[in-house]
């Protein structure tokens, strides 16, 4: 699909249907894509309604695109694919950096969401666990990409143990999924983007993409799913957001870790299903 970033690669499946709204599914970050993060999902959402789920530049079937930075800048090539697209409006489900990019589309193309769904999201901590962490965060992040990217590539090198520390339960994980996140780790520009994206939302002492100020304008209904062991985005930014938004619906998922859309396949899509239910209602008295 052509956009103005470029040709981005795109999954679709499902029926077209007045009375159901569209879902538009967004990935992580790392290694992460689309055929990734949505391995279990795209086939039961799509009983009943179109989804479609993007590769962003620089990830997955997208990965030779130019990255294009931070989470609005992402939310911009969002918007301009769902015009692409013929979507006027759509379910947006994204997980940790594709929440992120999922609230950005909220806040800066709000015609374009009929209702939000956030797995493990980023976008809502003030910055990278304590201080020290932070800072040591930042200051890699800084490295000319003559070190940064040989770092990135000799760490993606371990993808498959960095999983294991990711999630509650690695057996809950496909083994297909595992060896595509492992092969896209490999890959000479894999870890590129998410450096770039690194670069984009790390000050020196806070993050710049902290929304917790903002959700608050964000008024279609909203899951917030969250893995109640997730050790690496603290479920106290989703708990405060839940708090702020008009329509939020928190989640904590016992004993799961931070792909709980993965690890708590059958939980997240009672959820989601939950959530769409909800959508399709409002819309239809939107008109």
């Amino acid at each position: 699909m052509h956009v103005s970033a470029g040709e981005l690669g795109v999954l679709h499946a499902g029926p077209a249907s007045a009375a159901r709204t569209p879902v538009l599914l967004l990935h992580g970050g790392g290694s992460d894509s689309a055929a990734v993060s949505w391995y279990r999902l795209i086939e039961p959402l799509a009983a009943d309604r179109e989804v479609w789920a993007l590769d962003l530049p620089g990830f997955g079937a997208s990965i030779d695109l130019q990255p294009v930075g931070g989470p609005d800048a992402m939310a911009d090539v969002v918007a301009d694919a769902l015009g692409a697209l013929g979507v006027d409006r759509a379910v947006v489900l994204g997980v940790s950096m594709g929440g992120d990019v999922a609230l950005g589309l909220a806040l800066h193309h709000a015609a374009r969401v009929a209702g939000l769904g956030l797995i493990g999201s980023g976008g809502l901590a003030p910055r990278v666990g304590s201080r020290a962490s932070h800072l040591a965060a930042w200051l890699a992040s800084r490295l000319p990409d003559p070190l940064l990217l040989p770092a990135g590539r000799l760490a993606n090198r371990f993808a498959r143990q960095a999983l294991r520390a990711m999630v509650a339960d690695p057996a809950s994980l496909p083994g297909p999924v595992v060896d595509e996140f492992v092969r896209m780790a490999r890959h000479p520009r894999g870890a590129v983007a998410y450096a770039r994206y690194n670069q984009a939302t790390l000050a020196r002492d806070r993050l710049t993409n902290d929304r917790t100020e903002a959700v608050d304008r964000i008024e279609v209904p909203t899951l917030l799913f969250h893995g109640a062991d997730d050790p690496m985005v603290d479920p106290e930014g989703p708990r405060r957001a839940a708090r702020r938004m008009p329509r939020a619906r928190l989640v904590e998922q016992p004993a799961c870790g931070h792909w709980a859309q993965l690890e708590a396949h059958d939980a997240f899509l009672g959820a989601a299903r939950a959530l769409l239910t909800e959508v399709d209602a409002a819309e239809a008295v939107r008109g």
